[in-house]
């Protein structure tokens, strides 16, 4: 075969035995093992992004927002921790997905490859061919790659995606309560009719991009692996977007860090919320008061505090006139929504937690 290839004869060889889409089947596997190098540098640097926020605020208490209503307080650092985990979890995954691809002939049997050759052993040699481009040979096909392993990258893109649009949201919804402040870019416009606002624009421009991604990966991974019989050519017109899904990513993934370099925590205005927010106590007063089998303490603190401004006087007076051991209410009594915070400060800065 080698002095075959090297005679007179050779361009007859360049497309031996191949159907087109063995050509664009691990054209399109490199060009994804690539793009998989340039998202996953992004996502990196935003881990360590989320990293330096997650230990610069891990002592900083704030309220909760569960049905958008107060609730019991966190920390700044273990909500940003809370993201760098599931980053890291989804990135992973991503970057083990085997990108495969296969060189097998019209209908994946190498029919004329052993008509012309049959001494050869085609399956390693395709399979060598294919593992020297950096791709795992795919041994079991039809005319094209199934593109099972394309549906497995889309949707874990799609997953990482939709983390960023939680994280993108909360940090438009903080912004909005005051939480963070946005540092101002002197040359950048603003509101065209209001001078005074810095709007959250990065986060919404993430958040447009990657809702644009992921309803591109959503077709490409329902679509990609279904063909009629051995081929239909219904995958090549769909597959020539995967460029366009992955690029919104990329503009999506460059906005959340552009966004996160400009904020700032305010906190003071997320302490003024903590110093006006009492009610929340009301669970760990009837948590302690169900461990020594009080009557009715979540009816009793619902009655106090449901749907109501509840001052720190009126918690401790309920508390003094409960019957627990004096050692249990004087611990409830020096709990206040700052510190009432659980183990959120070591969540936060990875004391007893593998993030990696």
């Amino acid at each position: 075969l080698k002095d075959i290839l090297i005679s007179d004869t050779s361009l007859e060889f360049i497309h031996f035995g191949c159907t087109s889409e063995d050509i664009t089947n691990l054209s399109y596997a490199l060009m994804l093992n690539e793009a998989r190098h340039v998202v996953i540098q992004q996502l990196i640097a935003m881990e360590q992004q989320l990293d330096a926020m997650k230990t610069k605020y891990a002592s900083v208490a704030m309220l909760s927002r569960t049905h958008g209503q107060i609730a019991s307080p966190t920390t700044v650092g273990k909500e940003f921790a809370n993201f760098r985990y599931r980053l890291n979890d989804q990135g992973k995954k991503f970057g083990s997905i085997e990108v495969k691809g296969k060189f097998s002939g019209p209908v994946g049997n190498f029919n004329a490859h052993y008509v012309a050759y049959p001494d050869l052993d085609w399956p390693s040699l395709a399979k060598n061919f294919v593992k020297s481009l950096g791709l795992t040979y795919h041994p079991m096909t039809a005319q094209s790659d199934p593109h099972d392993d394309i549906a497995e990258y889309c949707h874990c893109l799609q997953c990482i995606n939709a983390i960023l649009i939680d994280l993108a949201r909360d940090m438009w919804g903080y912004i909005s309560l005051g939480y963070f402040q946005q540092k101002l870019v002197k040359n950048e416009v603003g509101s065209s009719t209001m001078p005074h606002k810095i709007n959250p624009i990065d986060f919404e421009n993430a958040e447009g991009n990657l809702g644009v991604a992921n309803a591109l990966l959503d077709h490409l991974a329902a679509k990609l692996p279904i063909s009629r019989w051995q081929r239909d050519l219904s995958d090549s017109t769909v597959r020539r977007n995967l460029g366009s899904a992955i690029g919104h990513c990329v503009l999506g993934y460059a906005a959340i860090a552009k966004g996160l370099n400009k904020v700032e925590v305010d906190t003071g205005r997320i302490s003024s919320d903590l110093d006006s927010a009492w009610e929340v106590l009301a669970e760990p007063i009837q948590t302690v008061m169900r461990k020594y089998s009080l009557e009715m303490p979540y009816e009793q603190l619902k009655a106090l505090t449901r749907g109501k401004v509840v001052t720190r006087e009126e918690l401790a007076e309920f508390i003094r006139k409960l019957e627990l051991p004096e050692t249990e209410k004087q611990r409830l009594l020096q709990l206040t929504p700052h510190t009432y915070i659980g183990n959120a400060v070591d969540a936060a800065s990875g004391k007893g937690y593998s993030t990696d």
